[in-house]
């Protein structure tokens, strides 16, 4: 028996009640888990509890978690300031939540306006998802045209018109320069195939080509300013498609679901200095829970507003307007207990210093891990952006989905795994997210573990 048989064996016997617990969930829950993405083989380590930067499984192993809810808790697990604003809110209005307006909303509204330079005004969701949905209503309703385009391999939620061209398989994802859509779910019909036209990222050239011959159909181009939080747009990509769309009368949605606060507190478009039209939020956004946030423009995001119109859910109530108002709506957008937690992080997050010392502890990890794979004579290069970066074995520059794809994903795999073992948190291929309280020492011990686990393998 190998040594690499017996040690998966042996982090089996370690995380056993992991494999109990997913056994005993997969018989009332599809697959064991509430999400997809929280799967991976065999199975997902089932977790206990947390403190800033450490995870604890039902088993008791502990680890350093790079993971962060997928980059949602940028203050770590639990941080104090965020209890403090929680518990205070929760005292003071003596109630969950609402459901009429209150003044947190108008709090983080402004906050945000004066934060993001393409946000003028605020709408809030209970996801990113749902917010960037709303931009695709928003976009159609103020272009009348009903096409969206996206780029290959970005993700904007686990909707139709989204779900489209998000990890294809190559063989039938068409040519570099004019992408397939490809559908990424079953039951999916192909209208959304049809009306979701799939751009190359990063090719500016490429994508002109599409948007000026379906210009008269497309509403709105929307895309991930990063990559899924590492693969960085050009600069004179992302400023010549402001300058495209704007030409063109098409709608730009910037999704920073994951960028919003992790680059710098203003978001990517600060960094590129390019205003959207539209802008989708989440994640840090919510200090640890579910909320989502859209801002723009006023002349777009005034559509929805109920003066505009006949709303859906009012009886008999202006029944003479002639048109009906864009309709948005949530029983929970705007919780106030979310609202309290997202200002509490915010207000950290502002302190130059914490920005500071969150992007050279950064810095700092990903000079360490290069350094340590070139020692080992291993290819690979640390890629991303603020907060966030993943590790992607190959020499070749990568500026989009097909050239992550020719990287060395299965050794990542087998590292990430070792890693497990060795106290190092994330699902596994994942890219990394830091923390505030992510310590020199948290720093030192995950090199060492890289450190093991490359030896493992070798």
């Amino acid at each position: 028996m190998s040594a690499h048989v017996i040690r998966e064996m042996n982090f089996e016997d370690k995380v056993s009640g992991s494999a109990r617990a997913y056994e005993q969930a997969k018989s009332v829950i599809p697959g064991g888990v509430t999400a997809n993405i929280k799967h991976f083989a065999p199975h997902p380590i089932v977790m206990d509890r947390a403190s800033g930067s450490q995870l604890i499984d039902i088993d008791g192993n502990e680890y350093i978690d790079y993971l962060l809810c997928y980059g949602a808790l940028i203050l770590g697990h639990g941080h104090p300031r965020v209890k403090e604003a929680v518990y205070k809110q929760m005292e003071q209005c003596g109630s969950f939540v609402f459901g009429a307006p209150h003044n947190l909303e108008y709090q983080m509204a402004q906050k945000l306006v004066d934060l993001f330079p393409g946000m003028d005004q605020i709408r809030f969701t209970n996801s990113g998802l749902e917010a960037t949905l709303l931009s695709i209503r928003l976009a159609e309703a103020y272009t009348g045209k009903h096409k969206v385009a996206k780029f290959e391999g970005h993700y904007h939620g686990g909707y139709d018109q989204m779900l489209v061209s998000i990890n294809p398989d190559l063989n039938g994802a068409g040519e570099p320069t004019s992408p397939n859509s490809v559908a990424e779910s079953s039951g999916m019909s192909d209208y959304y195939l049809e009306h979701t036209v799939v751009l190359p990222f990063n090719d500016l050239e490429a994508t002109e080509k599409i948007l000026r011959a379906k210009q008269d159909e497309i509403s709105a181009v929307i895309l991930e300013p990063v990559q899924g939080g590492f693969i960085s747009a050009d600069e004179s990509f992302i400023k010549g498609l402001r300058q495209i769309t704007s030409e063109l009368g098409i709608i730009l949605i910037f999704d920073e679901v994951k960028t919003g606060f992790r680059l710098t507190v203003g978001g990517a478009q600060s960094l590129y200095g390019v205003e959207p039209d539209l802008t989708a939020l989440g994640k840090v956004l919510g200090g640890g829970f579910p909320v989502g946030a859209l801002g723009g423009k006023i002349e777009i995001m005034d559509l929805m507003s109920p003066e505009k119109g006949q709303d859906i859910l009012t009886s008999g109530g202006n029944q003479q307007a002639t048109d009906r108002a864009l309709f948005h709506s949530g029983t929970y957008n705007g919780h106030p207990t979310v609202l309290a937690a997202g200002l509490a992080t915010i207000e950290v997050l502002e302190d130059p210093l914490t920005m500071k010392g969150l992007l050279q502890q950064t810095e700092l990890l990903r000079n360490e891990l290069e350094n340590l794979y070139h020692r080992h004579s291993i290819t690979m290069q640390t890629i991303g952006m603020g907060s966030i970066f993943n590790i992607v074995f190959t020499d070749e520059k990568v500026k989009n989905y097909r050239d992550l794809s020719k990287a060395d994903l299965d050794f990542r795999k087998r590292i990430d795994y070792e890693l497990l073992d060795l106290g190092i948190y994330t699902k596994p291929g994942n890219r990394y997210s830091i923390s505030t309280v992510h310590s020199e020492a948290d720093i030192k011990a995950t090199i060492d573990a890289h450190q093991q686990a490359i030896k493992r393998l070798k």
